[in-house]
């Protein structure tokens, strides 16, 4: 079995800057692999975040430490063994995936045991920003059907109430990103719940929620960097009604398949959400995403361009991937 591993660095510009609590960023820079085997490409795409630690050039290095191994013939299950998570195996995981679809002709989600997929309705995400540009952005999207707010500590209330008024027909979720406190959260969540907000991601940092335990939320909350592999799901059942799951953060589609199932046996929802990325980092996503509570895959929304071809989108409808983009 002889396979060749190319990985590179891809920055993508984003329509405009996009604002969370930790920053700003104005490109999805990304990591692909592309997995050759007897002429035939699999391929996968990653964002390696610094809020783990990890950048594309560490990521690149990680993918060069188990080059060998792969190329003569690793699979996806000695992988999970071989490296830690991230978007490194994240990337050589999915690209796996697509190279076993391709050269069987079998797609992904008949491999993985997965019912046929359909089409997904995603969030749009809106940035951080004064209370007025988030409602006038609101507003640009008020046909949206589900719109996901950015948040910081700061004028939250605020920011949400000119989001509604904005956008009155829309479903709306929040995302503090690690940037409340749990004096805060008290303070706001009826308020947030008469607003309509139906879930509140990450109100906490990922290492200060233990303060959730045994607090009764008005709104769901849903952990987000305080998850990350199947053997995080039990010390988060009495914190969160749901959990977020990122392939970047599970490290590839074999782990957060198992997360998923880790999540639905203790009695927890499921979001399933994105770094910042193109089509081909929400094309495994969406096999995820299939029948989750919330889906948060709208980084190619967020792109000036977008790949092509990649997934298509009706508003916030996605549709599923073609087998020859990926899986």
């Amino acid at each position: 079995m002889g396979r060749t591993i190319l990985a590179r660095h891809e920055s993508w510009p984003l329509a405009q800057a996009f604002r969370i609590s930790r920053g700003v960023k104005t490109a999805a820079d990304v990591m692909v692999v592309e997995i050759i085997q007897d002429g035939v490409r699999g391929w996968a795409e990653a964002v390696p975040y610094p809020r783990y630690n990890q950048t594309i050039e560490s990521g690149l290095a990680e993918v060069d430490a188990v080059r060998r191994a792969v190329e003569e013939g690793a699979s996806r299950h000695e992988l999970m063994t071989m490296m830690a998570p991230s978007a490194a195996r994240n990337a050589l995981d999915c690209a796996l995936w697509d190279l076993e679809a391709k050269m069987t002709g079998i797609p992904v989600w008949h491999l993985a045991g997965l019912e046929t997929p359909v089409d997904l309705v995603t969030a749009y995400t809106l940035s951080l920003d004064t209370p007025e540009a988030m409602g006038q952005s609101a507003a640009t999207h008020a046909a949206r059907s589900l719109l996901k707010i950015k948040l910081d500590g700061e004028m939250v209330l605020e920011r949400v109430r000119a989001v509604r008024q904005g956008a009155p027909e829309s479903r709306l979720v929040v995302d503090a990103n690690e940037a409340w406190s749990i004096d805060l959260l008290r303070e706001i969540g009826d308020a947030l719940k008469s607003l309509g907000v139906e879930m509140i991601e990450q109100p906490l940092p990922a290492d200060d929620d233990t303060g959730l335990a045994g607090f009764t939320s008005p709104v769901t909350l849903c952990a987000d960097e305080s998850c990350h592999g199947s053997d995080t799901v039990a010390a988060l059942a009495d914190r969160y009604g749901m959990v977020n799951i990122k392939l970047d953060k599970t490290g590839g589609l074999t782990e957060a398949l198992a997360l998923r199932r880790a999540a639905q046996e203790a009695g927890l929802q499921v979001m399933v959400g994105c770094m910042v990325g193109t089509s081909l980092s929400m094309a495994p996503a969406m096999l995820v995403a299939q029948g989750a509570s919330v889906i948060d895959l709208d980084g190619p929304l967020l792109m000036k361009q977008d790949r092509s071809p990649g997934i298509s989108f009706d508003g916030n409808t996605m549709h599923t991937a073609l087998p020859e983009f990926w899986g």
